[in-house]
């Protein structure tokens, strides 16, 4: 096992088991997967915050993806363990947050994979875009990269 080099500090961490389900046709993990991991990772991370899917739906709220960016890197194969590791780079306060990812192989410490999602705050209830209620103003906006950069400036 290689020590992994994540891009920026304090990831939120997961770990997944490469099955023969995530195979595509060319005998490495679908595209597809990529993407389904991400949501996994933004849901345990969010819970992490104490902002369930069940707070969410108290709140009337939720943050929904408007755009995914995702650099394939290095392909993964059957049996490989990963790590899968998150941030939220930015939230705004308002409506808008932005998350980034980064897919490592710990035995050999390549990244596979980047990737960076916007989302926007919705009212669940009827789909329209909602300012962010405070909970997760505080819940992400307290972890974003942005405001630890901020914080550490002179």
């Amino acid at each position: 096992m290689t020590a992994l080099s994540w891009d920026y500090p304090s990831p939120y961490l997961v770990d997944l088991l490469v099955g023969a389900e995530h195979i595509d046709h060319y005998g490495h993990v679908n595209n597809c997967e990529y993407i389904r991991w991400l949501e996994v990772v933004a849901w345990q991370h969010s819970n992490f915050l104490g902002l369930s899917l069940e707070r969410y739906r108290e709140l009337d709220r939720g943050m929904v993806v408007h755009r995914h960016e995702v650099d394939y890197l290095v392909p993964a194969f059957e049996r490989e363990q990963l790590q899968i590791a998150t941030w939220v780079a930015s939230c705004d306060a308002k409506l808008t947050l932005e998350r980034y990812f980064q897919l490592q192989r710990p035995s050999d410490g390549l990244t596979l994979m980047r990737a960076r999602t916007r989302f926007i705050c919705v009212q669940l209830s009827n789909g329209k875009p909602r300012r962010m209620p405070r909970e997760f103003v505080e819940g992400y906006g307290g972890v974003a990269l942005s405001a630890i950069s901020a914080d550490l400036s002179p």
